[in-house]
């Protein structure tokens, strides 16, 4: 489960992709299936959480790495690349951003 700190030294990588309603659960399945089977296998991977709006036009991911050259090798191999090719097929736009804690609430 991702835990957000501002203390924290890890990475954090937030995708948002943006789809129509009608390639929402395949998007959703194919982003489950790459976490399930690849993602979380990963060297420095550390958890991630996928959310979808109600009107399911949107969906946002919330991972974390131990470091930014973690996410980017990921990102680098083969079978993530045809994965991407697949995703990309599903969605109008995705784009992953790093992005620091800057504040945390509880």
């Amino acid at each position: 489960m991702p835990k957000i700190s501002k203390d924290a030294t890890l990475q954090t990588v937030i995708t948002t992709f943006e789809m129509t309603p009608g390639t929402c659960q395949d998007l959703m399945d194919a982003l489950t299936e790459a976490y399930d089977d690849f993602i979380s296998k990963q060297p420095g991977f550390i958890a991630a959480g996928l959310h979808v709006n109600d009107a399911q036009t949107r969906i946002a991911n919330y991972s974390q790495w131990e470091r930014r050259e973690d996410f980017q090798a990921m990102l680098r191999t083969q079978e993530m690349r045809d994965r991407n090719r697949n995703i990309n097929q599903l969605c109008r736009s995705f784009e992953p951003v790093m992005y620091e804690v800057a504040a945390a609430f509880d």
